[in-house]
């Protein structure tokens, strides 16, 4: 029903689709060019933007994390990846888009197909970073087509009543969560920048500053960064670019000796004035203009990553414990919901997908030390939960119905950690395929829990453990099986992931990473089991000769739904995992639960033989 009535609300925004693509090949026409290009990002490249920066949802109504769309005088395509297939074609018309596959046909090569040499391509190099820049450079310039960079870009020139930026002053985090001061963080990656042979540092990457100075921004929902870049010295000194706004009070005493605020509005002076000196820049998270204005102003460019994406990513012990900590009470919150659900259903309360969403975020808006939600609450019922990132709120959101499944995937932002969590709920009865598949998908998310493997394994190398046991029914599902998450900061955090798509970045002591196969049947339903992990290192300290390994610790706490548990699929070392984290939940849990709940929970949690 949800996927209907989505369907028919894009339908209804045919008109305003059309309307604002005839806006912006106005604009188009006006500049002399053959095709514009809207990317999903916006100046900081960021997957949660502010309201305001919302541009492609604007011109098109896709509301997905990630997706381009490429306008042409005379037609257009909309580019989304596997997440997005399904949504896409609720929320972007076919009547004024094609559909492509962002992976399997890159817009670049496709864009160098459609149109004729001489041709110009509106590109804000603001919106990409410089690796897609000078990529676009050499495909499109192969094809005699010639790029128009322009920081004047042509959405906001259409978009009438855009709203306007929300300006809050950030939060200063103390110590007892970060574990680490400023002035130390600043002098530590200072030091490694020299070591890289660099002046300086861009530090373009809004949750890498925020990380850097230990404060944590209040303007985008379920992202607590500051809207900034920097340029951090190699000494520890650091530029801050930020709208003084945002700068919380007692800064400068918060960050130490150091740290000089610029704004914005002088941004491209100081990156215009590094001539001679050597800058280290991350072309793959930094923005092409960034980078271009360095140059421009004679800087060398040290083509590296992020100094502070992996000391972000190895949390220290202090942001462990957090971590440990803020996992227990939003167990609490997410048993108490499942606890609510399930005596909701038994009593014929069906309730919406919103409704769902708001009591599960009440239950989350009680426990201690919480901000909000780390993203928006995909709460899908039967057919919807086909749809990976489905959000309730883009249409009339759908009641539950019986002998289907619920898929819910929340977390939330606190101070001493961010959570992320997903589980599958049986509505009534579950067909035997519900659990055959479930099952199937379980076991791929305990074959990765109970890895263990050496330094130097990147989380690609694992990936196929999560889905051996569909890919043995000819089954896969179209998304990454993990991400990194930071510490009271993006619940999507790299630089490392799990996921069939190459990566080079090691797993390493300290980071963290979700946990989450899934299955998707378009139409029917979606399964998906997501827990978050650290990584820590393990040794057989029993055998002899035995090398230094590196293992998975489980830290979120809710129980999986027994009902959709076929346990002729499991083997015992699997049976006795399952009951070993249930009854470790139980353990963790219950003395926070009332009397109702945690007698829920010991039925969630019995023994599955």
């Amino acid at each position: 029903m949800g996927a209907i009535e989505l369907c028919a609300n894009a339908s209804g925004d045919s008109d305003l689709q059309r309307d604002r693509l005839a806006l912006l090949r106005g604009q188009m026409a006006a500049r002399g060019v053959a095709a514009c290009v809207i990317p999903r990002a916006d100046e900081y490249l960021g997957e949660y933007l502010p309201e305001h920066n919302e541009r492609l949802h604007w011109l098109t109504g896709f509301t997905g994390s990630a997706g381009m769309a490429v306008v042409l005088r005379d037609s257009a395509a909309m580019f989304v990846d596997g997440r997005y297939t399904v949504q896409v074609r609720s929320q972007v018309h076919a009547d004024h888009y094609h559909y492509q596959h962002l992976i399997e046909t890159p817009p670049l090569q496709w864009l160098a197909g459609q149109l004729p040499a001489g041709a110009r391509v509106l590109v804000d190099p603001r919106m990409h970073s410089l690796s897609w820049y000078r990529g676009c450079e050499e495909i499109l310039g192969a094809a005699g087509i010639e790029i128009c960079p322009t920081t004047d870009n042509p959405v906001d020139a259409c978009w009438e009543g855009r709203p306007e930026p929300l300006r809050r002053a950030a939060l200063c985090l103390e110590e007892r969560f970060s574990g680490e001061s400023s002035a130390s963080k600043r002098a530590r990656i200072g030091a490694q920048v020299e070591r890289l042979g660099a002046d300086a540092a861009l530090i373009f990457a809004p949750d890498s500053v925020s990380w850097l100075l230990n404060v944590r921004g209040r303007d985008i929902p379920g992202l607590p960064i500051l809207q900034s870049f920097a340029i951090l010295e190699a000494t520890g000194d650091l530029h801050l670019v930020v709208d003084p706004l945002r700068v919380p009070e007692g800064f400068a005493a918060h960050v130490g000796d150091g740290v000089t605020v610029v704004e914005e509005a002088r941004a491209e002076a100081l990156l215009a004035g590094w001539q001679g000196r050597k800058v280290l820049a991350d072309p793959d998270t930094a923005n092409a203009w960034t980078q271009l204005v360095l140059l421009e102003g004679g800087a060398e460019l040290i083509a590296g990553q992020d100094p502070v994406l992996l000391p972000k990513a190895c949390k220290n012990t202090v942001e462990i414990s957090g971590a440990r900590s803020a996992h227990e009470r939003d167990g609490v919150a997410e048993t108490r919901f499942l606890a609510w659900l399930d005596r909701e259903v038994a009593g014929g309360r069906l309730h919406d997908e919103a409704t769902l969403a708001e009591r599960l975020g009440a239950f989350r808006a009680e426990t201690a030390l919480f901000h909000e939600p780390s993203f928006d609450t995909i709460s899908a019922a039967g057919p919807n939960g086909a749809m990976c990132h489905y959000n309730h709120l883009n249409g009339q959101p759908a009641p539950l119905t019986m002998n289907s499944l619920y898929l819910v995937d929340s977390g939330g932002q606190y101070s001493d950690g961010t959570t992320d969590i997903t589980r599958t709920v049986a509505i009534g009865e579950p067909t035997a395929e519900m659990r055959e598949l479930f099952t199937l998908v379980l076991k791929g998310h305990i074959a990765l829990a109970t890895a263990v493997f050496p330094p130097g394994t990147t989380g690609t190398h694992l990936d196929a453990l999560a889905r051996q046991f569909l890919w043995r029914r000819g089954l896969d599902y179209d998304h990454g099986t993990g991400h990194g998450v930071g510490a009271f900061l993006s619940v999507h955090e790299g630089p490392q992931r799990i996921a069939k798509a190459w990566n080079a970045t090691a797993l390493a002591p300290g980071m963290i990473v979700s946990n989450e196969p899934g299955y998707y049947r378009d139409g029917d339903f979606g399964i998906r089991c997501e827990n978050l992990c650290v990584v820590c290192e393990w040794r057989d300290e029993g055998r002899p000769g035995a090398q230094p390994m590196l293992a998975f610790e489980t830290i979120t706490l809710a129980p999986f739904d027994r009902r959709l548990v076929d346990t002729s699929l499991l083997d015992a070392q699997e049976l006795d995992w399952l009951n070993a984290y249930h009854r470790r939940v139980y353990e963790t849990l219950s003395p926070a639960l009332a009397d109702e709940e945690w007698q829920w929970l010991e039925a969630a949690t019995a023994v599955l033989v």
